[in-house]
């Protein structure tokens, strides 16, 4: 990651009432938000149905990247966001290959 990056975790409140409008919009969302992980500015993604809760770890050069990022995503105008910008952010690579020396 380089150095001048900064990471924010995004907490996304859902409506607790989906309406068909909302739902008509989660493929943009899913098309929008595997584009963001695919160029790296978004680190990664969760969604808790049950506690109509989205999570996202977005990796950016500021806060105003971030907010431009947040408004492209067709579901944002439906939901509560709060932003924190985190100290420091870890993760394993579940799909890095496992080294073997045989």
């Amino acid at each position: 990651m380089e150095s001048s990056l900064i990471q924010f975790m995004v907490d996304f409140t859902m409506p607790k009432e989906l309406t068909e409008e909302f739902v008509s919009r989660i493929p943009h969302q899913r098309a929008a938000v595997s584009r963001l992980l695919n160029e790296g500015k978004i680190l990664n993604y969760a969604l808790s149905l049950e506690n109509s809760k989205l999570w996202a770890v977005f990796s950016v050069h500021s806060e105003s990247e971030l907010m431009q990022l947040i408004q492209t995503l067709p579901l944002t105008r439906y939901m509560n966001v709060s932003i924190n910008e985190l100290t420091f952010f870890n993760a394993a690579n579940p799909f890095a290959p496992a080294f073997s020396v045989n």
